[in-house]
């Protein structure tokens, strides 16, 4: 069976609307900050999301953890190192205090109860035969509160489900929808080049990816070479989008008619990763020449003198 998508099938893979809002954690930034003052980048275990916050007190050393108001509550933080750029300071927040051993315990004892929510959910899901995948389960470290994050194609009805939950662990329950990229980035994996999601173990912060980045790198519209494991078009596509479209304006491209030792030629391959252009006549010659030998003048490519 081909894997190849014509331009309405692949739109597929392209995020949807609702999915384009990544941000499984909110954080309430700062009115002022004086100049000097350290930032530093945190990560929240459960979701793997990163957000910048500052201290009062003394440095921060780096895998260290502390206290800090999300969305849903105060809750455990990892230090991930101080950031020296310069940042819009609404995005940044202040760190309550660092965590205590009594903290990190409680933390610990948390995740053990999140494992038996886990199953618990999962039960109650299949129960009330709901079109949902539960992704992951979290106690908020500092608020009587558990978090079920899912996926689901379309909007479900979970108030049954809900007062189910209730009803078992006497706590408030939030069920929060969240994209396949979030959860993607959330349990991680391996990708096709054999390394971590880069959502995961590069960066959290997910850019909606479109079909024009892979058309612009002349990619094959093969739904296994342009998708991750989330479903989804590479991320890698966004981070690599900026390179292919500043060297298109360098090098002409296939099917570009080049004027070389006063012969017109045809471009039949531009590759923009070796820098090697493959040119050929109507004769039937056909020559690679380096990016560097072309240059545009008066709205016509040709090689240098």
């Amino acid at each position: 069976m081909s894997n190849d998508f014509d331009d309405e099938d692949i739109s597929l893979l392209e995020d949807k609307p609702e999915e384009r809002e990544t941000s499984v954690i909110a954080v309430k930034g700062l009115e002022s900050i004086d100049p000097g003052t350290p930032i530093y980048r945190l990560r929240l275990s459960y979701s793997h999301e990163t957000f910048l916050a500052i201290y009062r007190d003394d440095s921060l050393d780096p895998d260290s953890m502390v206290i800090v108001p999300t969305r849903y509550g105060k809750d455990l933080a990892q230090v991930i190192g101080p950031v020296r750029c310069k940042h819009n300071i609404s995005d940044i927040v202040w760190i309550e205090r660092s965590a205590t051993k009594e903290d990190l315990d409680k933390a610990q004892h948390n995740r053990n109860l999140a494992d038996n929510a886990f199953k618990t959910c999962r039960e109650k899901i299949n129960k009330h035969q709901l079109e949902m995948k539960l992704v992951h389960v979290h106690y908020v470290l500092e608020e009587p509160k558990i978090l079920f994050f899912f996926t689901a194609e379309n909007r479900v009805d979970f108030r049954e489900l809900v007062k189910d939950l209730v009803s078992v662990f006497k706590t408030r329950i939030e069920l929060r929808q969240i994209g396949v990229r979030d959860e993607a980035r959330v349990v991680s994996g391996l990708g096709i080049c054999g390394r971590g999601y880069c959502c995961h173990a590069v960066s959290d912060k997910l850019k909606p990816v479109s079909i024009k980045m892979a058309k612009d790198q002349n990619l094959s519209f093969n739904s296994m070479k342009i998708s991750g494991p989330c479903g989804r078009l590479l991320c890698c596509l966004s981070y690599e989008h900026t390179f292919y479209s500043e060297q298109v304006r360098k090098v002409p491209q296939e099917g570009v008619k080049v004027s070389h030792r006063s012969e017109t030629w045809t471009v039949i391959e531009a590759n923009m990763i070796t820098g090697q252009v493959r040119l050929n006549h109507n004769d039937g010659r056909t020559i690679t020449l380096s990016a560097d030998c072309f240059e545009r003048a008066d709205n016509h490519w040709r090689t240098k003198p």
